[in-house]
């Protein structure tokens, strides 16, 4: 590894994150860490744990002009085994191929040490700047996302606060940084089935009603059901099964119910109320006798082109030298509770290809490329 007086800012701060094992909820003093620096450079600071969950919002800047918001989260998912990691996962160490390696190198401690980095040099360069500069970060992304993001933003709404422009720092390249920002994100809606029948003698199925087989050519149905045609933004909504479990664990016994949990993954093309009905058309006309118990995580989103995306691309051209292609695929982000208040939402960040894996890395020059991308957008915006 690199001494860590050769380290750039971005570097050495994404390694003290790295260091801070901070697995959902735990913060592990890491927005402490934030705070401290942004503190420092004349943000205003305000912690809010809320349940438990750490939060903390910070602004630099005048009511008046235009808000820009960075976004992130300092939760990492679960290590795996560590003993599979071929450096320890909060080692935080550059290997000889310039890797910085550890939990969350990705997703997203160096996303957050960028923007942080960033924001400093600009409030240096631009005491003065138009309108404000905030953080929004949570210890909740990677797990239930009830108490953080959501929460905060629930908070922000009631004082009417007004956010004109959000950069997620999620993992959104996929080959070199920059090369695609998401603007968007499709819904997710799950659901929970439970289709009853009647339990019996597999000897003696006439005296029993088996779930599984009443199920199946509704499952079929729902499966090859055309939900929508997408549009130029987003693909055609899906529907995948996840789950399904019936039985009691005897060969000779028919179960009396069936549980099959599934998501639909849908465009603006679809509505959360539209999709339930269709479901519900399907299970009645085979005339099952079921329940569902829906779970909405989150409503699509999409920012057309205008002032955050044309910002951003020409910050990754000044930069990189290449054109990025913005992109709604992938799943969810704490980016669809931002956007509800009327937010223009961009994920940004480096490239996306080990995140959750055993040995998380990203390219550590990759990281200061980004950090000169915030800034730089933080130019064309409020400078």
């Amino acid at each position: 590894m690199s001494a860590a007086v050769d380290l750039s800012p971005t570097l050495a701060l994404a390694c003290e994150l790295i260091r801070r094992p901070s697995i959902t909820p735990l913060d592990a003093d890491c927005q402490a860490l934030m705070m401290q620096r942004l503190g420092a450079a004349g943000f205003t600071l305000e912690p809010m744990r809320i349940q438990d969950v750490d939060n903390f919002w910070a602004r630099h800047g005048n009511q008046d002009g235009p808000v820009l918001c960075f976004a992130g989260h300092t939760d990492v998912v679960p290590t795996g085994p560590a003993a599979q990691w071929q450096h320890g996962p909060f080692d935080a160490l550059i290997d000889e191929h310039g890797m910085l390696c550890g939990r969350g190198a990705a997703d997203m401690k160096g996303s957050l040490a960028a923007m942080v980095v960033a924001a400093e040099r600009f409030v240096a360069d631009y005491p003065a700047h138009r309108g404000a500069i905030t953080f929004l970060i949570t210890s909740d992304e990677e797990g239930p996302a009830h108490h953080g993001t959501k929460a905060v933003v629930e908070r922000l709404a009631a004082r009417n606060e007004r956010l004109d422009w959000c950069i997620v720092g999620e993992p959104s390249s996929t080959t070199l940084v920059g090369d695609v920002v998401k603007n968007g994100r499709r819904g997710s809606l799950g659901a929970t089935l439970l289709v009853r029948g009647k339990q019996g003698h597999v000897a003696y199925p006439h005296l029993a009603r088996n779930p599984i087989h009443l199920l199946a050519p509704a499952l079929a149905e729902l499966t090859a059901e055309h939900w929508d045609d997408g549009n130029a933004f987003f693909p055609p909504t899906s529907f995948q099964v996840s789950n399904i479990n019936g039985g009691t664990g005897a060969t000779n016994v028919i179960p009396g119910e069936l549980t099959v949990v599934f998501n639909f993954r849908f465009s603006t093309e679809s509505t959360v109320e539209g999709l339930q009905q269709r479901v519900s058309a399907i299970l009645d006309k085979h005339g099952l006798d079921w329940h569902i118990d829906w779970a909405l995580s989150g409503l699509p989103f999409l920012t057309e082109p205008g002032d955050l995306l044309t910002a951003v691309a020409g910050a990754i051209k000044d930069v990189t030298g290449r054109e990025t292609q913005p992109s709604t695929s992938g799943g969810t982000s704490d980016g669809r509770f931002i956007a509800t208040l009327g937010t223009q939402v961009v994920e940004l960040g480096p490239v996306n290809a080990t995140i959750h894996q055993v040995d998380e890395r990203v390219l550590a020059s990759d990281l200061d490329l980004l950090t000169d991308i915030y800034y730089h957008t933080l130019v064309k915006l409020l400078a």
